[in-house]
């Protein structure tokens, strides 16, 4: 491991520990992602987590704040990570190909098929309250 990447693993790692810490599994290589879309039944709730400033104070808590008061709960929580966990990264956005790579961002399956994203414009310069609630209505509307 390089200087860079040695650096880079240590500003990540409590990002990575906010979803993992509220029971989100890593999906850390592409195999990973495959493996996890291809077996996972009903809903899995897909965050591409990000180092910019909008992961750190939106994505991230909305996805958090939305896991502990929606009514309808996904039945898996998968991460990858945009610029650190790239053939991850790259093969989860290949199940979305249709939507425009953006980080973060926050993907709704519902067996393995898009239901629902949220793209980084709908998380950047909105509230933390709007992305919980915009995630909440889309796993209930994703559940029936």
């Amino acid at each position: 491991m390089n200087a860079y990447d040695e650096y880079m693993k240590g500003i990540v790692t409590p990002m990575r520990k906010e979803l993992t810490d509220h029971g989100f599994k890593e999906l850390l290589t592409a195999d990973d992602v495959n493996a996890h879309v291809s077996e996972a039944t009903g809903t899995t709730l897909a965050v591409i987590n990000s180092v910019c400033g909008c992961a750190a104070s939106l994505a991230r808590p909305g996805v958090i704040e939305a896991l502990e008061k929606a009514a309808v709960k996904p039945d898996h929580l998968v991460t990858v990570f945009a610029g650190q966990d790239k053939e991850a990264t790259a093969q989860m956005r290949s199940y979305f190909e249709d939507v425009p790579p953006s980080s973060p961002s926050i993907a709704v399956l519902k067996d393995g098929q898009l239901a629902h994203f949220i793209p980084r414009e709908q998380i950047e310069d909105h509230s933390v309250e709007h992305i919980r609630d915009q995630l909440a209505q889309a796993l209930e509307q994703v559940a029936e």
